[in-house]
C-alpha cells in the first residue's frame, strides 16, 4: 500500500503515533487510508448537502475495510461571484483545488481518494488533482437541484439576470421579482439547468470517473446516499486492483465525454475543463477533436438554459447512459473504455433505456444536427473561438455587424443597459481573458442585459472571456489569443465589421490583409492592472484559453 510508506517500520513510530492521536488503533492503522475531499461549505447551494453524502461514502469506505479519512476544499459560487471582483477567483480556484488535494494525498500518503464535488470548478479541480497524482480515486458529485415554479410555470436560476434586465425595462415589478427569487432555486444542489455544474458531472460519469446515474440523481433523492455509500465501497475495490485514474482517463474516455457533450448541448466551459483535466493525465488532446466530434454527434437533448427540459427530466429519460447508448448507433462511443465501476462503458449501458423522446430525441429526428458545441477559428481567433452552437437562435448563426468594443464587461454592460447598442452590433468584450482579467470572467451579466433588452435575436457578442453555462445567444467566448497575449481582438475597433459565420465556423474582422497587418505591428496592449496575491501569480503563469487556461 502507499500509506506503508507513513506508517510501516520501526522508523516510522511517530508517524504511527499521530495516526493513533487521531483516534485510529493498530488494526486500523494496517488498513488502506482513504482521503476523502469533501468541497462542504455554508455558502454554495450545491454544496451544502454534502456533509450527508460525505458520511454515507464514509460508512461505505469503513464497511468495505478501509480508513476514511475527511478533509476539505473550498468552492466558490459562479453565481454569487458573477458581474463583480469574485467573479475573477472561479476559475482560479479550479488550480488551488487541484493544489491543495495534491498536497493532501501525497503529503500523507493515502491510498485511494473519494473526491465529493459539485458546482462549477470543483469537479474539474478534483479532476485535475486524481489524473496529477494517479493514486486510485473515485468521484461522487452532491446532485442537481430541482428546478422552481414560478407563476405556473418551470423556472431556474439561469434566468436570473434576465428578471433584472425586465425589471428595468418595466417588463416585470418589482415584488414579482422578489416572488422570482423565492420559488426559482427551491432547495440544495447544484444549479437545475445545464450549465458548467452539471455538464461537468455529466463529463465525469461518461470519462468513467464516477459510479452511473452520479449526474442525474437529484441531490434531495434518497438514492443519491445510496450511492454515496456505493461509491465509498467501489473505492476499496479499486485500491485493491490498484487501479488508477490514468487507467480510466484515456483518449477515447476524453472523445466519449466530448461525444456525449454535444450530444446533450453541454457549456461552453466543458471545453476549457476537458483540456485542463488531459493536461494533467498526458493525453494529447487537441481543441480540434471538439469540432470533429460535433460535425458527427447531433444535439439530442433541449436542456435549460437552451430548451425547456432539466437534469431531473434527463434522469427520468434514462440519464446519461441512455443518451450514451443512443450514440453507440453512430459508432462514435468506445465501448470498452474502462470505468471506476470495474466494468467498461459498453457494459455499463447495455441495459439502458430512453424512457421519453421528448427529453432524448432520436438521432433521426436531432434538436440541431451537430453537437451543441461548435470551435471557431479566422483572423480573429487564429488559435480557436468556442460557441455553444446549439443554443444559437437560427437567424443568428450567420451575422455581419459592426463592432461596439469594451474593455471589460462592466463598462458593456453599462452600454447595453443604457440603450447604446442597436440592432446589428456586434458587442466586443475584450481584456477579460485568463491573463488579461485575470481570471477569465464570465460574461452572464452582458448576455443577460442583451436578452433582457430584447436583442438576443440582433445582437452577437463575442469577448476573450468565457461564458456562464446558463448563457444562450450568439455568444463566441474563449477568443485565442486574448487580447492581452496580443491578439487580434485587441486591433478591433469601433465600428468595424466583424462576419461571423458559425456552420462554415468562422469569425474575421473585416478589413484588408495590408490593414490587419499594420493594426497588428502598432498594437499596444492595454496595462494590466496592478494586484498581488494569488491573481497575481495566476495571471504570470496561466496559459492561453485554447490550452484549458492550465497554470504551468
Amino acid at each position: 500500500m502507499i500509506s506503508d510508506q507513513l506508517k510501516t517500520g520501526i522508523s516510522r513510530a511517530n508517524h504511527r503515533s499521530l495516526l493513533k492521536a487521531i483516534g485510529l488503533a493498530n488494526e486500523d492503522i494496517k488498513k488502506p487510508l482513504i482521503g476523502v475531499v469533501n468541497s462542504f461549505n455554508e455558502i454554495v447551494p450545491g454544496h451544502i448537502n454534502l456533509n450527508e453524502i460525505a458520511a454515507c461514502v464514509k460508512l461505505g469506505v469503513a464497511a468495505a475495510g478501509g480508513i476514511p479519512l475527511e478533509f476539505p476544499a473550498i468552492a466558490v459560487c459562479d453565481g454569487m461571484a458573477m458581474n463583480h471582483e469574485g467573479m475573477r477567483y472561479s476559475l482560479s480556484s479550479r488550480e488551488l483545488i487541484a493544489d491543495s488535494v495534491e498536497a493532501m494525498a501525497i503529503g500523507h500518503q493515502l491510498d485511494g481518494l473519494v473526491l465529493i464535488t459539485n458546482c462549477d470548478k470543483i469537479t474539474p479541480g478534483m479532476l485535475m488533482a486524481a489524473a496529477r497524482i494517479n493514486v486510485p480515486s473515485i468521484m461522487i458529485a452532491g446532485g442537481p437541484m430541482l428546478p422552481g415554479l414560478f407563476q405556473g410555470q418551470i423556472t431556474d436560476g439561469s434566468v436570473g439576470c434576465e428578471t433584472s434586465s425586465k425589471v428595468a425595462t418595466g417588463e416585470m415589478t418589482e415584488a414579482e421579482m422578489d416572488e422570482w427569487e423565492d420559488e426559482s432555486c427551491p432547495g440544495c444542489g447544484c444549479c437545475s439547468h445545464l450549465g458548467t455544474a452539471n455538464s461537468m458531472n455529466c463529463m465525469a460519469e461518461i470519462l468513467g470517473m464516477t459510479l452511473s446515474w452520479n449526474a442525474t440523481i437529484p441531490a434531495v433523492f434518497a438514492k443519491r446516499k445510496v450511492l454515496a455509500r456505493r461509491t465509498g465501497e467501489q473505492i476499496m475495490q479499486l485500491v485493491r486492483k490498484n487501479v488508477k485514474p490514468r487507467d480510466i482517463l484515456t483518449k477515447g474516455a476524453f472523445e466519449n465525454a466530448i461525444a456525449v457533450d454535444m450530444a446533450i448541448g453541454g457549456s461552453s466551459n466543458t471545453v476549457l475543463h476537458l483540456m485542463a483535466i488531459a493536461y494533467e493525465a498526458e493525453v494529447d488532446l487537441d481543441i480540434k477533436i471538439f469540432d470533429e466530434i460535433s460535425r458527427k454527434v447531433p444535439k439530442l437533448c433541449n436542456l435549460s438554459p437552451g430548451g425547456p427540459h432539466h437534469i431531473v427530466d434527463l434522469y427520468r429519460a434514462g440519464g446519461l447512459q441512455a443518451v450514451t447508448k443512443e450514440l453507440t448507433k453512430l459508432g462514435v462511443i468506445h465501448t470498452g473504455a474502462l470505468t471506476v465501476t470495474g466494468k467498461s462503458m459498453g457494459e455499463n449501458i447495455a441495459a439502458a433505456v430512453v424512457k421519453d423522446r421528448d427529453v432524448i430525441h432520436p438521432l433521426e429526428n436531432p434538436c440541431y444536427k451537430e453537437g451543441g458545441i461548435a470551435i471557431m477559428w479566422g483572423n480573429l481567433a487564429p488559435d480557436s473561438a468556442v460557441v455553444k452552437a446549439g443554443a444559437v437562435d437560427k437567424s443568428m448563426l450567420k451575422h455581419k455587424g459592426a463592432a461596439k468594443v469594451f474593455d471589460c464587461e462592466e463598462d458593456a454592460v453599462e452600454a447595453i443597459l443604457s440603450g447604446k447598442i442597436e440592432k446589428g452590433n456586434v458587442v466586443v468584450i475584450r481584456y477579460e481573458g485568463p491573463k488579461g482579467g485575470p481570471g477569465m470572467r464570465e460574461m452572464l451579466m452582458a448576455t443577460a442585459a442583451v436578452i433582457g433588452a430584447g436583442l438576443d435575436k440582433d445582437v452577437a457578442l463575442i469577448t476573450d472571456g468565457r461564458f456562464s453555462g446558463a448563457t444562450h445567444g450568439a455568444c463566441i467566448g474563449h477568443i485565442s489569443p486574448e487580447a492581452a497575449a496580443g491578439g487580434p481582438i485587441g486591433i478591433i475597433k469601433n465600428d468595424d465589421i466583424i462576419d461571423i459565420d458559425i456552420p462554415a465556423r468562422k469569425i474575421n474582422i473585416k478589413i484588408t490583409a495590408d490593414e490587419y497587418k499594420v493594426r497588428m505591428e502598432k498594437l499596444v496592449i492595454n496595462p494590466a492592472k496592478k494586484r498581488r496575491g494569488y491573481l497575481a501569480r495566476y495571471a504570470k503563469n496561466v496559459m492561453s484559453a485554447n490550452y484549458g487556461a492550465v497554470v504551468q
